[in-house]
């Protein structure tokens, strides 16, 4: 399945029902009169997040979505079926931006969550609604009030616990690897990871969610390299896991470059809490491991972990160190919604 995590696409409710024209004419019935019936409302476009989806992709096929209009209101004062609602699922994560994409219009960050985020158009008023004491058979009717549309946005935010970063070939691969499910590309040469990885870690009876994304080089917040595009995948975690790469020519300005391209993305990244770990120990003796931990944890005025993911080495004491700064887990309340049975949209 192909990652896409931005997509545009376009929304129309629908209109409401034109109202009915009509009089009341039965045999043997002394009096008639009118007795058009209301136009039923349209159908309201409706966003829901659901779990199982990781991407927008499907959002590149299908951009148009158009809920049905009401239809319109008949004799005997009946008033007409409303049009049904129309339902898009999304990956839970999911922003909803206006067309310039300043605005946050809706943010779904639990499965289950759904917001009404058109609402259709009223029905029209049927004839029968008009009837005064003057003006006893009129004929004028409504024709239903038209639904909102609009071309939006939508962006991809993936949920985890902890994000991995660092510059190309820190590990970052090798790591959730070795610690998840996942099965991440590693290869000898920079950028092996071009689009986030999500894993589960089950560590102490535990589960918490890792997400590793593409490496930052210098200049990353100015487009170099894949850019900091992807570090808005990591804006919702915990905490960051910071590998270094101790066979680097300068570890201590690896580490330099990387807080630097989190505080030009801004978004508070540089002030969440921060995991630093000095990865491929195990090519290093002891004393030169010694060396640079003591240099970065000068650097940074915390703690640097040793760590290889390639043969195990740290992983049980980083893995520690993530829960304690990931804390205890939230237990989310799903939204059911309503018992209705409206149109739905899914690309499952």
């Amino acid at each position: 399945m192909h990652f896409l995590d931005q997509a545009k696409i376009f929304v129309r409710s629908g209109g409401g029902g034109p109202g009915a024209v009509s009089f009341r004419r039965e045999k043997f019935m002394e009096y008639g009169g009118p007795d058009g019936g209301n136009g039923g409302k349209g159908g309201d476009i409706i966003f829901e997040a659901v779990p199982g989806l990781n991407t927008l992709i499907d959002f590149r096929y299908t951009q148009h979505f158009r809920a049905p209009r009401g239809s319109g209101g008949a004799g005997s004062n009946r008033t007409g079926p409303g049009g049904r609602d129309l339902i898009i699922r999304v990956p839970v994560g999911t922003q909803v931006l206006s067309e310039d994409k300043e605005t946050v219009l809706a943010d779904f960050t639990r499965a289950g969550q759904r917001e009404v985020f058109l609402r259709g158009g009223d029905g029209g008023r049927g004839n029968a609604s008009y009837k005064t004491s003057t003006n006893r058979a009129p004929r004028q009717h409504g024709t239903g009030w038209p639904g909102d549309e609009a071309w939006v946005w939508l962006r991809l935010k993936l949920l985890a616990d902890a994000g991995l970063v660092g510059l190309p070939n820190a590990g970052k691969s090798t790591f959730i690897n070795a610690v998840t499910n996942a099965n991440a590309k590693v290869g000898a040469y920079a950028f092996t990871t071009t689009r986030p990885q999500l894993g589960v870690v089950s560590h102490k009876q535990r589960e918490f969610v890792v997400a590793d994304i593409p490496g930052l080089i210098e200049g990353a917040a100015d487009g170099a390299g894949i850019g900091d595009r992807f570090l808005g995948h990591i804006e919702r975690c915990r905490v960051l896991l910071h590998l270094i790469d101790s066979h680097a020519d300068d570890p201590v300005a690896a580490y330099r470059i990387v807080r630097g391209e989190l505080e030009a993305y801004g978004a508070d990244l540089a002030d969440k809490p921060e995991v630093i770990a000095l990865n491929k120990a195990d090519l290093l003796d002891d004393e030169l491991t010694e060396a640079l931990i003591a240099e970065l944890e000068a650097e940074s005025g915390a703690q640097v972990l040793p760590l290889s993911g390639a043969t195990g080495q740290g992983l049980e004491a980083v893995l520690d160190r993530l829960i304690e700064a990931i804390g205890p887990l939230e237990m989310h309340a799903q939204d059911t919604g309503d018992d209705e049975e409206p149109r739905e949209w899914s690309p499952i």
